[in-house]
Parts: C-alpha cells; sequence; structure tokens
C-alpha cells in the first residue's frame, strides 16, 4: 500500500472554504469515508495472524533445538545398540549351537544304546528259546532254557543306571530348550521394537523429504534435518513481511481517521468507530509499541488545517489504499496460512524424531533388563547342558559297553552250548571208537588165550611125563588174563557263566580236584548223552555260520 505525506498528516478542521462548485462534487461524501475507516478497522483483525506468526516462529524455533538434541541422543543411542544387538545375537548362535550340538550327539548316543540294547534282547530271546535237551539234565527235572542260567539282575542294574543317565541328560535339555525359547521372545520383544523404531525412521524420513530417492533411504537411517534451519528461516520471513504489511494496514487506518476526521461531522463518528480497538497487541515484535497507543495517539492529536489540495490528495491516497487493503489481509492470511503449513511439517518430523527416540530407549532399556537379569541365566543354563551332557556321556558310554559285553557273554552261550552239543557228540563218537577197540582186543585176546591154553595143555601131555615138577615151579601154571579197568577222568575247570561284572573264580575244590590223578571208577564210566543227530548237525551249522559271519 502506498502512503504519502498527508496521509500521516492530521488537522483539526475542514478543508478551506470558498471552493467551486466542481470542487464541492469531487469531494468524497462522510459515509464513504465511514466505510472506508470501518473496513480498515476490520482490517486490523489480522494482528490475531501476526501474532500467531510470531508464536508459530517461537514453536518452530524450540522444536528445531529439541530435533537437535534429541537426534543426537538418538545416534548415541543408536551406535550403542548396534554393537549390543551384534553381541546379543552372538550369543544367541552360540547357545543354539551348544544346544544342536548337545542334542545330536545325544541322539547318536540314544540310537548307539537302542541297537545294543535290541541286539542284547535278541540274545536273551534266543536265550529263552533254546531249550536244553532233556539228556543233559536229571531225569524227571522240568525243562529248561538256557535263559535259565542266566542272572538278568545284572542287565536290569545296568538299565536304570542308563535310565537315570538319560533322564538327566534329558531333563537338562528340556531346560536348555526351555531356556532358548525364553531367549527367543526375548529376541522377538527386540525385534518388535526394531520395527517400531523403523517404521517411525522411514514415517520421519518421508516427511523430512519429498523426493523419492530421500523416501527410500534406509529405514534404520535418521531422518535429514538440513531442511528444518531454511524452513525456520522461512517463518522468520513470514513472520516479518506480515508484521510489514500489518504496519501499512495500521497506517491506512490513520490515514482513515485523519480523513474522517477533516470531514465535516466526521470526529464524532470516529471517536465512535475507534472506541472498541484491540489492545496490548505487539508489532512485528516490537515490543514496545503497540496498535492502541498508536491509535489512541492519533485520535486525541490536535488537527492540523488543510487545504483542499491536501485534502484531496490525502482521500486519493486514502481510495488507492482502500483498494489494496483486501489483497493486503487475504497475503496475512495466505502467509499464516503458509506458515501453519510448515509448522505442522517442522512438529510432524519434531515428533518423529521423539517416537524414534522412544523407540531406541525402549529397546535400550528392554536389552539393559536383559543383560542385567536375564541373558546370565540363559548363558549358566547353557554351560549347565554342557557339564551334565558331559557327565552323564561317559557315563552312558560305559553302560554302552557293558551292554556290548554282556551281549558278546550271552551270545558267547549260545555259541557254547551249540559247541557243547558238537563236543558231546564227538565224545560220543570217540567213546563209540573206543568201545569198538576195546572189543577187538578182547576178542583177539580171548583167542590167544584159547590158544595158549591150548598150546599148554598139549605140552603137559606129551611132555609132562618126562619132567619133574621142580624143574620150573611156574610149568603148571594157566595163563595170564588181561582185564579191562575203567578209569574215570579228573574235572576238568568248571564252566562258569557269570555276568561281565562279577570276577571269575575257581573255587579251592575245584582246583583240587583238577590236581587229581585218574582213579577207577566206582560207579562205572562217564555217562555221555545221546543226542539225536538233526541236533547235532542244527548246532553245527549255527557254529559254521558264525564263524562265516565272523569272516
Amino acid at each position: 500500500m502506498s502512503s504519502s505525506e498527508s496521509s500521516s498528516a492530521s488537522g483539526g478542521g475542514c478543508p478551506d472554504a470558498g471552493q467551486s462548485p466542481s470542487e464541492e462534487q469531487a469531494m468524497p461524501r462522510l459515509d464513504t469515508l465511514i466505510s472506508h475507516l470501518v473496513a480498515a478497522k476490520r482490517s486490523l483483525s489480522s494482528i490475531n495472524h501476526v501474532w500467531r506468526a510470531n508464536e508459530i516462529v517461537t514453536a518452530a524455533r524450540a522444536a528445531l533445538e529439541e530435533c537437535v538434541v534429541v537426534s543426537a541422543r538418538t545416534g548415541f543411542l543408536r551406535r550403542g545398540l548396534n554393537n549390543q544387538l551384534r553381541l546379543l545375537y552372538s550369543v544367541r548362535t552360540e547357545v543354539e549351537e551348544i544346544s544342536l550340538r548337545g542334542r545330536s550327539e545325544f541322539a547318536a548316543v540314544l540310537k548307539d544304546l537302542d541297537d545294543a540294547d535290541t541286539r542284547l534282547r535278541r540274545t536273551l530271546e534266543l536265550l529263552r528259546e533254546t531249550i536244553v535237551h532233556p539228556a543233559f539234565r536229571p531225569e524227571g527235572e522240568d525243562p529248561k532254557s538256557l535263559h535259565d542260567f542266566v542272572d538278568e539282575r545284572g542287565v536290569e542294574e545296568l538299565h536304570a543306571a542308563l535310565k537315570s543317565s538319560i533322564d538327566r541328560t534329558t531333563a537338562a535339555q528340556a531346560q536348555l530348550d526351555s531356556s532358548n525359547h525364553a531367549f527367543d521372545d526375548e529376541l522377538l520383544s527386540i525385534k518388535e521394537a526394531l520395527g517400531t523404531y523403523r517404521t517411525a525412521a522411514k514415517l520421519a524420513s518421508s516427511r523430512s523429504s519429498s523426493s523419492a530417492s530421500s523416501s527410500s533411504a534406509s529405514n534404520s537411517s535418521l531422518p535429514s534435518m538440513s531442511s528444518m534451519p531454511s524452513m525456520l528461516h522461512s517463518l522468520e520471513m513470514h513472520a516479518q513481511e506480515m508484521a510489514n504489511l500489518l504496519e501499512s494496514l495500521v497506517r491506512h487506518f490513520d490515514l482513515c481517521v485523519t480523513a474522517v476526521k477533516h470531514t465535516e461531522g466526521g470526529g464524532a463518528a470516529a471517536k465512535s468507530i475507534t472506541g472498541d480497538m484491540p489492545v496490548g497487541v505487539p508489532v512485528s515484535g516490537r515490543m514496545g509499541s503497540n496498535i492502541e497507543e498508536e491509535i489512541n495517539d492519533n485520535l486525541n492529536a490536535p488537527l492540523d488545517p488543510l487545504s483542499n489540495s491536501e485534502y484531496q490528495e490525502m482521500v486519493n491516497v486514502l481510495f488507492k489504499d482502500a483498494a489494496e487493503a483486501e489483497d493486503v489481509v487475504m497475503e496475512i492470511q495466505d502467509r499464516i496460512g503458509e506458515m501453519e503449513s510448515v509448522l505442522e511439517n517442522v512438529l510432524a518430523q519434531r515428533d518423529a524424531l521423539r517416537s524414534i527416540y522412544n523407540a531406541t530407549t525402549d529397546i535400550y532399556q528392554h536389552l539393559s533388563s536383559l543383560g542385567s537379569t536375564r541373558l546370565p541365566g540363559y548363558i549358566a543354563q547353557a554351560h549347565n547342558f554342557t557339564q551334565v551332557w558331559h557327565e552323564e556321556n561317559d557315563r552312558i558310554s560305559g553302560g554302552l559297553a557293558d551292554l556290548s559285553d554282556l551281549n558278546s557273554l550271552y551270545d558267547g552261550f549260545l555259541d557254547a552250548y551249540d559247541g557243547l552239543i558238537v563236543e558231546v557228540a564227538r565224545r560220543k563218537h570217540v567213546r563209540q571208537r573206543v568201545e569198538k577197540v576195546l572189543r577187538d582186543a578182547r576178542h583177539k585176546l580171548d583167542q590167544l588165550y584159547e590158544e595158549d591154553v591150548t598150546a599148554r595143555e598139549t605140552f603137559r601131555v606129551e611132555k609132562g611125563d618126562y619132567l619133574p615138577s621142580d624143574i620150573w615151579p611156574e610149568i603148571g601154571r594157566e595163563p595170564m588174563r588181561i582185564e579191562f579197568r575203567r578209569i574215570s577222568g579228573a574235572n576238568a575247570q568248571a564252566v562258569n557263566l557269570q555276568s561281565p561284572n562279577e570276577p571269575e573264580a575257581i573255587t579251592s575244590e575245584q582246583e583240587a580236584a583238577n590236581r587229581l590223578a585218574p582213579v577207577e571208577s566206582s560207579d562205572g564210566d562217564e555217562i555221555i548223552p545221546d543226542l539225536p543227530r538233526d541236533l547235532v548237525e542244527q548246532a553245527f551249522a549255527r557254529l559254521k555260520a558264525r564263524v562265516k559271519g565272523a569272516t
């Protein structure tokens, strides 16, 4: 809006009299000037926008300062959190490796145990199915299997010890799994917090820049604040320009008041219109001046006389400014609208940074609580499982060796029983050969004896009468006779089927029996069982199959 020296002049009377009729017609009417005064007064309500502009600048400056502080704190925390998160995930990976390695080793040991136990049970079942031939046992005794000669207490004790080790390892594994699940829940909670952080960071980044490259930046990076100083500068420029525009409106109002007062009958109207002006509102940050004082000074100032030309010039300026006043008001409104939009953007970035900071502090507090209270327990649980597994693995390995030894012992029992059958058959065959030799020898000896008796009798008949009886006292003796006497063999070392945990021992009576020389049997020869041929053939086939399988 334009201004002139006459617009600020003040006077106390109407224009000079004596003007021509054409000049009187050119003079504006009072109601026209009053309407301009009312419009000028109404335009001064824009002072609220100026006050709001000052508030916006102050709020934006405070928001910028807060953003700088929050961004610095967030960046510092974020760098520390990155290191802590890497360390935390490394610990979780190591704990999981301990669990997987222990589970794999435990499963392998259990498989070996199952295989060994299956072999042992199969061997025991074969012992139950193998019935001792009645020829080996006393007459009238109930049938017995090879299993009846086995003491399974060692097997039961071994199974109980292995079950205890397995149960303890399983319990330790379950505790470690429960601990790892709780650890995973902690990590999931942290991951959700990180998701909140990334969402806030992405939102802040999209608000901080309208370019596609900025909006596609890393979700985890902090938004740039490079645009905020320029926005603050823009707000300050808008506020300054609005203050200048308001000052022009105030000058226009002063000019309207002066024009009305210089018009006949306008003094009272001017006082009536300006009686309820806004008070106490500073203009453009100039805290020492306000509109009320300026207006009151103008209203109470004495009027200086104006010439017709000066009055006309003032009116012309007034009309020109009145035409522009509405545009000035609209410009102030546009500028305050722009400032509100900029402030909204600034506050949105500040709120986004607050959200990022809050999300970061949530993660930090969670990690701090986890590291000081629960994480040592998760690590200790992994160490406890490792210790338990090492202890029980040694016990289980020893039990596995004992199972294998028991299976070898019982399998040897089966093999020995088949060998016993074959041995009995061999002894039977040897006995038959001995009996044949004895029969043949007896027959030949009997023949020799008869021949000797016949020869002696012939000699006695032919020569006996000629020989004196005392020439050889034995001349009349009968031939000697040969008798076969069965001598029982000494007892060999007794067969003692024992569990691998029992010491092998031979009693002193057995040792003494082993040292005895063969003696005559008072109750006849040893009894060799008479076994069926098919039983012997089956035993021999099994022995042959075992030898072939071993090679």
